[in-house]
């Protein structure tokens, strides 16, 4: 029996879809595995997701579906110069320079396999899914927070009796939620506050019911999580949801409802006691904050651009070509002097430039850059044709693009992500709706 090439490729997309999904899964549910599940398996499960997206690259390679792009070309070559000149002038740990060029060499390129193999309506049931995960995730994340860091709620990575909470104010901790640290609740919550904005403005249909308990899940994550980031990143999506209303004014009406429903829903919860208590702890954590960095402006100039710029200041010492790729992992840090500290810089472009050298780490910064913005554009254009969902994930995935401590394999995991997603809907038709002649070639909007 003869399979026609157009059965081919849509089994082909089918399987890497699937992959994306599993890739998805692994990611929410990662921490669960290394902290509950497999406890004695943590170490290797930290890079559970890396055995997945070798498949796909491979795969991909195979049915000639990895799309080319100077952004991809781009960083596979720094990656792979990133390896030479760590074994050459940096540290020489063949180990650590493989696994922080994973990064780069596997974790990138599926960004683009992402947007090549999914569309929209990809987008939007991975959206439905995450609201759904976002209510029982809401519910564990109020347990951890009331429970002692003994408790099994809050048992760390490897089986920690410690816990996995990080000190937040007045004795409670933040939660972790199924992932391996706190920072994971942060990452959980800002992609699901553009979904809960977009289906409340889109015409997409959804389970109405379904949009209120995420809605809810959303506001009580705020105070629960002690986070101070998800508070910003949530406010900036909102902001990019009145943007993005001014090229459909007719929606203006019910941004009105959205800001109405979002104010009583947190008068609601405040009338009960288990959330005036988060209330009281997220607002202690601000206030303390204020007064050592110096107010709420200051916090916020200061994570955007003041570590961006002390990168180049403090580069003087720096060797032409780094201290080597990985060495700024925890990872990397674990293996090259057995313990996990920063060795060169939290930051992320701190982190680029120590380990690459000025020149090879201001070039990865430029492709980054570049790629946010071209992301940009397509996310405008596609705006100004009423579509605003790309547009709502850029307000993720564009800070996490720029200066995303990708040096983390969660962190890293939401990036490419998000990402993915956005490119998915900014990019022409599906490849599986291609015909036979064009379907060999790349059907995103990122020229060649």
């Amino acid at each position: 029996m003869i399979i026609s090439n157009e059965i081919k490729s849509e089994r082909s997309i089918s399987y890497l879809k699937k992959g994306v999904w599993l890739y998805f899964l692994l990611l929410i549910f990662e921490g669960a595995l290394r902290k509950w599940v497999l406890p004695s398996l943590s170490d290797a499960l930290l890079i559970v997701r890396d055995p997945v997206v070798l498949w796909m690259i491979y795969y991909s390679w195979k049915k000639n579906i990895i799309p080319q792009n100077v952004f991809l070309t781009s960083m596979i070559g720094l990656g792979a110069l990133g390896i030479i000149t760590a074994l050459l002038f940096g540290h020489g740990n063949l180990f650590v320079a493989l696994y922080g060029a994973r990064i780069y060499l596997l974790h990138f390129p599926l960004i683009f396999i992402i947007g090549r193999v999914f569309d929209e309506n990809d987008v939007i049931k991975m959206g439905k899914v995450l609201l759904y995960i976002s209510i029982p995730m809401t519910v564990l994340i109020a347990l951890q927070f009331y429970s002692p860091q003994s408790a099994w709620v809050n048992r760390g990575v490897g089986g920690d009796m410690e816990g996995a909470g990080f000190s937040g104010a007045l004795g409670y901790y933040r939660p972790p939620g199924t992932f391996s640290f706190t920072m994971g609740t942060t990452l959980f919550y800002s992609c699901v506050a553009p979904l809960v904005f977009y289906f409340w403005f889109s015409s997409t249909k959804i389970n109405k019911l379904l949009l209120i308990l995420a809605t809810i899940a959303l506001v009580a994550s705020i105070p629960l999580s002690i986070s101070r980031g998800l508070f910003y990143s949530i406010v900036l999506s909102f902001l990019f949801v009145v943007t993005g209303l001014f090229f459909d004014t007719k929606k203006l009406n019910r941004l009105i409802f959205v800001v109405i429903l979002l104010i009583a829903l947190g008068v609601f919860l405040s009338n009960f006691e288990m959330f005036r208590t988060p209330v009281e702890v997220i607002s202690t954590r601000f206030e303390q904050a204020n007064e050592i960095e110096g107010g709420v402006s200051n916090s916020l100039v200061d994570r955007v651009f003041g570590y961006m710029f002390r990168a180049f200041t403090d580069s003087g010492d720096i060797p032409f070509f780094g201290y080597g790729m990985g060495m700024g992992t925890n990872v990397g840090s674990q293996l090259l002097v057995g313990d996990r500290v920063f060795l060169i810089s939290e930051m992320e472009f701190g982190r680029l430039i120590g380990e690459m050298g000025l020149f090879i780490g201001t070039a990865m910064i430029l492709v980054r850059l570049t790629f946010a913005l071209r992301l940009s554009w397509l996310s405008i254009y596609k705006l100004r044709k009423g579509n605003l969902l790309p547009w709502l994930l850029l307000s993720v995935g564009l800070l996490n693009l720029v200066q995303g401590q990708w040096a983390s394999p969660m962190n890293l995991g939401f990036s490419v992500l998000v990402l993915g997603l956005v490119l998915a809907i900014v990019s022409n038709k599906p490849l599986e709706k291609k015909t036979k002649s064009s379907s060999m070639k790349p059907t995103n909007n990122i020229k060649n």
